[in-house]
Order: structure tokens, then sequence, then C-alpha cells
């Protein structure tokens, strides 16, 4: 079996964040995920996108990841948004309905420069 890598890094300009995901999201790489999510939510970034555009699968354990950070956000007055997402997580996003509780853009996001 292939070990799949889930690399998430971080970029910030005041209290917006970009968390950039890419590899494969489920119960063994998710908490990489959380973790730089809790860590943004610790710094009080009260508006995080979440770059989907390089996950190829994300899990039940992701999309709960996920959810929890979005409402962990809410509570502080913020919003949670998914950027991108690939046609197979756009797909579970469809299914399970999250795609009506997620705001979901299909552009991959960018920090303004100045």
């Amino acid at each position: 079996m292939p070990n799949v890598e889930l690399n998430v890094s971080t970029a910030s300009q005041g209290s917006h964040a970009v968390v950039t995901a890419t590899g494969e999201l489920d119960l063994y790489t998710a908490p990489r995920l959380q973790a730089a999510l809790a860590g943004l939510l610790r710094d009080e970034a009260d508006h995080i996108v979440v770059d989907l555009s390089g996950v190829e699968f994300c899990d039940s354990t992701g999309m709960n990841v996920l959810l929890a950070a979005m409402k962990r956000l809410k509570e502080q007055g913020g919003a949670l948004e998914l950027a991108a997402p690939r046609p197979a997580v756009k797909r579970i996003l469809q299914v399970t309905g999250l795609d009506t509780v997620f705001t979901v853009s299909d552009a991959a996001p960018a920090l303004d420069a100045g």
C-alpha cells in the first residue's frame, strides 16, 4: 500500500488566512489539517480559506475536521470557506449535503500582495 502524504501549509495576512492542503485527507492525515486550523483559530484568524485544489481524496474524517473548524470559527464570529475542490471532493460535498453548509468557491484563493 502506498504511503500517501498530506502536505499542509498556511499563509496569513492580518486576520485572513489560506490553508493549502495537497494529497489525501483521511483518518491518518486529517490531524495535520486539524493542527493547522487549530493554530489559526488560536491566532484569531477570522476568515480562513481552505484551498482543496491539491486534495485528491477526502473521507468523513477530513470532512469532520473541516466542519469542526467552521463551527469554531463561526462561534468566534468568523467564516471558513472551501476553495477549488476537485471533482471527487466536490462530489462528497454534494452527496453529504455539505455543499449547502460550507461556502465553496471554484477559484483557488489568492492573498493580496499589498
